[in-house]
């Protein structure tokens, strides 16, 4: 499904705004997982329903890499994405979890969104310290 329209800037937010009939034609529900492309710049996302309005996000890591900014004209195509959405922990968090069978577990059953959350908290992390605790609180909270 291709359509043209503006980036939508909300505050320090991006996103896209897709029609309801795109969301509609793609046949995949109300947040379909989508493969974007903007511009000719791909990436994975999923369509969310917020405020009577379907929306993609937009970063401002994607916003840098693609040099697209908020009130920017845009051309959009959205496929269904059908690829498995898979999330590669870091090996120090990848250590601990084969270290707890009971929190590697729990991982796995954990969605696609958790997982690169705690992914995500763990390499934000500037110092050695704070990355172990992060990883520590992962696997406090899968073993509870």
């Amino acid at each position: 499904m291709k359509f043209s329209t503006e980036m939508l800037q909300m505050g320090n937010n991006t996103g896209i705004e897709v029609p309801a009939e795109v969301v509609e034609a793609l046949g995949a529900g109300k947040r379909p997982a989508v493969v974007v492309d903007v511009n000719g710049y791909r990436y994975r996302s999923t369509v969310a329903p917020m405020g009577g309005k379907y929306l993609i996000p937009f970063s401002a890591e994607r916003r840098t890499e693609s040099g697209i900014n908020g009130g920017d004209a845009i051309d959009v195509e959205l496929t269904v994405d059908t690829e498995p959405r898979l999330v590669e922990a870091p090996e120090d968090l990848r250590a601990a979890l084969d270290a707890s069978p009971a929190a590697a577990k729990r991982w796995e059953a954990l969605s696609y969104s958790k997982q690169k959350g705690h992914v995500t908290a763990v390499e934000g992390a500037k110092a050695a310290d704070t990355r172990a605790r992060r990883i520590a609180k992962v696997i406090a909270e899968l073993e509870s």
